[in-house]
């Protein structure tokens, strides 16, 4: 059955889908009503439609500019610096965190031919140049592993003159580990532990 084998293809795709896993899927979708399946596909088109970027920080968003960025009450001279719009759900969950953010969508590797023009470095500088008010501390919230760590370690140089104080969270998040993987507590005290670069 080719159009069965193409979805099972297409779900394998997904990050963390095994074989088995994607084949299970499968035949949900098989048993599902016309009514849920159609649901479940005005769903997914109404996200790829209605989700952008946010011109700010680049995290996802209905509107241009998203939620944190245009809320008064969050600190405007922060902006802890994360990997991908889903390590912000996760610093978020902590409560610990009221400053801004700024998505890299990616971090630093060498190996795999991503350098920094490939990362939203650029627009990271631009935006710090360009605050108003200024930017007093950037957090380095990338992933705790060898591209996080590099990433970090390169903007933590390019910072330096440019903010008064440049820090990274604390090492309570295990190393190797993705911060959206991290439990609440954790993240909560690696973000009050961070340490200055």
């Amino acid at each position: 059955m080719k159009s069965l084998d193409r979805f099972i293809r297409a779900l394998r795709r997904l990050p963390g889908v095994g074989p088995r896993q994607a084949e299970r899927f499968a035949a949900y979708f098989l048993r599902t009503s016309q009514g849920e399946t159609e649901e479940f596909i005005s769903a997914l088109t109404a996200l790829k439609q209605g989700i952008k970027l946010c011109r700010v920080c680049f995290c996802y968003s209905e509107a241009d500019v998203c939620p944190i960025c245009s809320d008064d009450d969050r600190d405007h001279s922060q902006i802890c610096v994360v990997e991908d719009p889903q390590d912000i759900e996760a610093i978020e969950k902590t409560g610990a965190y009221k400053g801004l953010y700024h998505v890299l969508h990616g971090a630093i590797s060498p190996l795999d031919g991503r350098g920094a023009e490939q990362v939203k470095v650029r627009e990271l500088l631009a935006r710090i140049q360009q605050a108003s008010p200024a930017v007093r501390e950037v957090i380095l919230a990338t992933d705790p592993d060898s591209e996080g760590e590099t990433t970090a370690l390169y903007l933590a140089d390019l910072l330096r003159g440019q903010v008064e104080q440049i820090t990274r969270i604390g090492y309570g998040v295990p190393l190797g580990g993705d911060i959206d993987y991290v439990d609440e507590m954790t993240l909560g005290y690696s973000l009050k532990g961070r340490t200055k670069l």
